[in-house]
């Protein structure tokens, strides 16, 4: 267990057995982001990815011993650092919790570990809808990458897509 400076409040790493939690609040993100459409997340797919493959790690805030939140993360690299980073994927804080400090210390927590862990930076994404979580994190020192833009390849398109490179290399086989 992690102590933090907000009182019965500590944070401790997941395990196997908290895969439903965590898929929980997967979903839970996802409803408050209406996307819930999009996950296709199951128990095996998290216990294989998480524990088996450990592909990412998860912290757990605990308040007066219930579980209030979650936050979801893994390693990235900087080229232009020549370094690994840290990059959470998902931060999320039951409503009926949130306002007290949870993931402000959750956050926290994670600066520290990117410090320890000697990575040299901590990223996030955030809809740009979300003006109480921009506020809170511009607040914080985190500044947006204006000149940045995330895109995505997924089901069909990123199958098609690697269809390319199969086709270019039975091409050049043939050849």
């Amino acid at each position: 267990m992690i102590e933090t400076r907000i009182h019965d409040f500590y944070i401790r790493y997941a395990e196997e057995h908290d895969t439903p939690l965590i898929l929980k609040y997967i979903k839970d993100l996802a409803v408050y982001e209406d996307e819930l459409d999009q996950v296709t997340a199951s128990e095996a797919i998290l216990k294989q990815s998480l524990f088996i493959n450990q592909d990412a790690e998860v912290i757990l805030g605990v308040y007066k011993g219930a579980t209030v939140g979650f936050a979801l993360f893994h390693k990235n690299f900087s080229t232009f650092l020549g370094k690994a980073g840290i990059n959470l994927v998902d931060l999320y804080i039951e409503p009926e919790m949130r306002n007290k400090g949870f993931g402000k210390a959750m956050l926290s927590y994670l600066a520290d570990l990117t410090v320890e862990r000697n990575c040299g930076r901590l990223e996030w994404w955030v809809h740009d809808w979300n003006e109480p979580a921009i506020g809170r994190y511009k607040k914080w020192g985190a500044f947006p990458i204006d000149n940045i833009r995330v895109y995505r390849l997924c089901e069909d398109n990123l199958q098609n897509f690697s269809a390319f490179y199969k086709n270019l290399t039975n091409t050049q086989k043939q050849v």
